[in-house]
């Protein structure tokens, strides 16, 4: 099974840095957002390697993966062998790149990858978005093979004023994880707001892309973590420009839910973090610090001292 790592976006968001350096890149703490995004699809279960889906004006990215045995020797020359093993594993990542030549959407640069799926169920992980502790695609995995290898799709509950902002799904409240990650049906009759609660699963049967808050039938929202049947392949292949003239994703899998069952695992929105703007790299950067006391101390100390 591969993992699927659309990386070929432009960063406008993030200009003018992003002229020259891809906005995947960009650092949370000492390493770049693509590097925690790799490390938890090669971790995720059934995973062979990860491929990354990148433009060609954007090299900087493969040669980060690439091997540098020139620094390792001159850092392990001065003494510094941690570094110098941290250089070496970056080179060592298993993955493969595919290049996605026009910026013709999401939907777009997951196809470019059909060529290596080989008919097998594949993950999709948005390049934007890390989940360090790799906690959501094995529950995704969980709820795939207890439904016949069907697709799965993480969703967060977000307020009424931010479902404009994304893809939100609508169906059944069907099932809900349990303490050690195991399904469990639900009764027909259930508290109200479980259904919305981290861990409930959803049988799908509607899907919209950016919906007024009237039309949106509910108050889940996709969060970037996808594992997909083959048949969404075979649909990306004709599946037409929608949404701002590109190829959308979610098109493809409104298309899918004529075909084959599609549940939604409502996942915990702290498991992640969205880093695809400049407030929210920033956030993302003080939650990761928060996780090393040492690191947080000293954040906290520079920004007293700036008061």
């Amino acid at each position: 099974m591969k993992a699927i790592i659309p990386a070929a976006g432009l960063g406008t968001r993030f200009l003018p840095e992003t002229k020259t350096i891809p906005k995947e890149l960009l650092p949370v703490i000492n390493k770049p957002v693509l590097q925690y995004v790799v490390e938890e699809a090669n971790a995720a279960p059934g995973v062979s390697s990860s491929v990354i889906v990148n433009s060609p004006n954007k090299p900087l990215i493969e040669e980060y993966f690439l091997r540098d045995v020139e620094l390792e020797s001159t850092l392990k020359e001065r003494g510094k062998d941690q570094l110098a093993e941290l250089i070496q594993y970056v080179g060592d990542i298993k993955l493969s790149f595919i290049y996605q030549h026009a910026p013709l959407g999401l939907g777009h640069a997951v196809y470019t990858a059909s060529s290596v799926t080989n008919n097998e169920p594949f993950y999709v992980l948005l390049a934007d978005v890390i989940v360090p502790d790799h906690s959501i695609l094995p529950k995704l995995y969980e709820v795939s093979q207890v439904h016949n290898n069907c697709s799965v799709i993480a969703v967060i509950k977000v307020s009424n004023d931010e479902i404009s902002r994304f893809g939100i799904v609508g169906g059944t409240f069907a099932e809900k994880l349990n303490a050690q990650g195991k399904l469990e049906a639900r009764p027909s009759l259930y508290t109200k707001g479980e259904e919305y609660e981290v861990g409930s699963v959803w049988k799908l049967d509607t899907m919209v892309e950016k919906p007024t808050k009237e039309d949106a039938p509910s108050n889940l929202a996709i969060f970037g973590r996808y594992l997909l049947s083959p048949r969404v392949m075979d649909i990306l292949s004709h599946t037409q420009k929608g949404a701002g003239g590109e190829i959308q994703l979610t098109d493809a899998l409104i298309e899918l839910l004529e075909d084959e069952e599609m549940y939604a695992l409502v996942i915990d929105p702290h498991e992640g973090y969205d880093t695809g703007t400049v407030a929210n790299l920033i956030a993302a950067n003080v939650s990761m610090a928060k996780r090393d006391p040492q690191l947080f101390a000293s954040l906290t100390e520079q920004l007293k001292s700036q008061e």
